[in-house]
């Protein structure tokens, strides 16, 4: 319950600046997953971001609608696609990134930067010991019955 109210806690901060720009949550988190890449193909951008494959299905073709993302048949096979951000993509990263680091430094300040350091090095050193970067890909939503 820590880790979770940790992530919303931070989310409080980062997620007005997102919704002011027009975004979810998930969608700044694969925006700020693309603009690190080319091109992508749909399985590694959930991995990436945390997001199920059957979520980004869905959300993918509303960031393609607006114009900040653009999809292709993958090269050696049709059946996949990939993703790649649009210029259009990479401006609102570039709003996004802006207030992100204004945030990210007051979190810095407010936490102290070498307990924030340490705190970096204690998520990634518990992602590796529950399985590395397989363990963040989200299993599919459990149905009620």
């Amino acid at each position: 319950m820590q880790l979770l109210r940790a992530r919303e806690a931070v989310m409080q901060r980062l997620r007005p600046h997102l919704h002011e720009l027009g975004f979810t949550d998930q969608q700044g988190r694969i925006i700020r997953t693309l603009v690190e890449i080319e091109w992508i193909d749909m399985l590694e951008l959930s991995r990436r971001c945390c997001i199920h494959p059957a979520s980004l299905s869905r959300i993918i073709p509303r960031l393609d609608e607006k114009g900040i993302v653009r999809r292709r048949p993958a090269p050696d096979d049709a059946r996949r696609v990939n993703v790649s951000l649009t210029r259009k993509g990479r401006a609102a990263f570039e709003m996004l990134s802006f207030e992100s680091e204004v945030i990210y430094a007051d979190l810095a300040t407010e936490l102290g930067a070498a307990r924030l350091q340490e705190l970096h090095r204690c998520l990634e050193a518990l992602i590796d010991i529950l399985g590395g970067a397989d363990a963040t890909v989200p299993e599919a939503p459990e149905t009620e019955i």
